[in-house]
């Protein structure tokens, strides 16, 4: 993964939250569209969040079943923990 890649994994969660300045966003934006496999990734990400959040609502919510069997398991077993 070349180094800008990398930063941008840094920026993820500022930038979903909307806590990145307008330049910094314009930026890493502008990474998204000249680099697919980061797009793609942000996807992903967004994908995973909303699973979680699905799998999350409370403790008797069945995960969705589009929800991957890993995630499910390691939600689980972090909710176990706390």
């Amino acid at each position: 993964m070349p180094l800008y890649c990398r930063e941008f994994v840094d920026f993820l969660m500022a930038y979903l939250d909307e806590e990145l300045p307008l330049d910094q966003r314009g930026i890493f934006e502008q990474h998204m569209i000249d680099c697919p496999p980061c797009e793609e990734y942000l996807g992903s990400y967004r994908e995973a969040v909303r699973l979680g959040t699905e799998v999350c609502r409370g403790d008797d919510a069945t995960p969705p079943e589009d929800a991957p069997d890993e995630l499910v398991h390691a939600i689980l077993a972090a909710r176990k923990q706390s």
